[in-house]
């Protein structure tokens, strides 16, 4: 807490409302001396007192203990960029489920044709038929791991790394 802002804070505030530092005192019951160094910053209220100034100020305790008002389209502008951050994340995890579905997709694809090929294997095979047999295998097994990989607690960091090398675009 900056003692001198809210110091600073409490002065604008008695000045909103045309009183002097005596009448101020009057009306919480501290001699004159004691606003003076409230609002020089030397020494701060009560807590006690702080909810009576904020209630007679009409202002949040929060706004005193920052030394400023909280403006409403501060609040509106942290809202927005919260909004944005949530929208930009949400879009990132969209594309990756998206990829994550093609490439399960491709990966079954892959599977039944394996099947599909080991079960109708022919009685003399040729290496392009052992090469097809093994390209599909390996795309399944593939598909395995990395559906693995993204759905176990390392997936995050991927993703960081990911948007931090500019993998995925923004």
């Amino acid at each position: 807490m900056d003692q001198q802002k809210i110091g600073g804070f409490l002065k604008d505030l008695r000045l909103e409302k045309r009183m002097t530092q005596e009448q101020l005192a009057e009306q919480m019951g501290v001699s004159r001396r004691t606003v003076s160094r409230w609002e020089t910053g030397n020494n701060l209220p009560d807590l006690s007192v702080i909810v009576e100034l904020a209630d007679f100020y009409d202002v949040d305790l929060n706004e005193i203990f920052r030394g400023e008002r909280i403006m409403e389209t501060m609040d509106t502008e942290l809202k927005d960029t919260l909004l944005q951050a949530a929208e930009y994340s949400e879009g990132i995890r969209k594309k990756i489920i998206k990829r994550m579905n093609l490439l399960f997709i491709c990966g079954c694809i892959a599977f039944v044709f394996y099947l599909t090929v080991l079960f109708l294997e022919p009685e003399q095979t040729s290496d392009l038929f052992d090469f097809i047999k093994g390209v599909s295998l390996g795309i399944s097994f593939g598909m395995v791991v990395v559906g693995t990989i993204m759905t176990s607690k390392y997936a995050d960091r991927i993703v960081e790394w990911k948007v931090k090398h500019k993998i995925i675009s923004e």
